[in-house]
């Protein structure tokens, strides 16, 4: 095992298209009367589009996105960077 740490970069991501993303879906996962937090983090972990409902397009939307662009925006989002 090396010390050697490995470099991500995915920085061609626009993130306020993943935010709206996001948001769009959440709000169609709420209508549709799922848990929207569930679901997406259920989607993340799998990649299964399933976990989204296909209401107002949502499957499609979120299929736009790579898990790497979800999980960047997330961290982002969380440590208010």
């Amino acid at each position: 095992m090396s010390d050697y740490t490995r470099r991500f970069d995915i920085s061609d991501v626009d993130e306020w298209e993943t935010r709206e993303i996001l948001t769009e879906v959440y709000a169609s996962l709420q209508q549709k009367g799922y848990n929207p937090i569930n679901q997406i983090v259920g989607y993340i972990l799998s990649e299964d589009p399933t976990y989204i409902t296909n209401f107002n397009n949502a499957r499609t939307l979120i299929r736009k996105l790579d898990r790497d662009e979800l999980l960047q925006e997330l961290v982002r989002y969380y440590l208010n960077v």
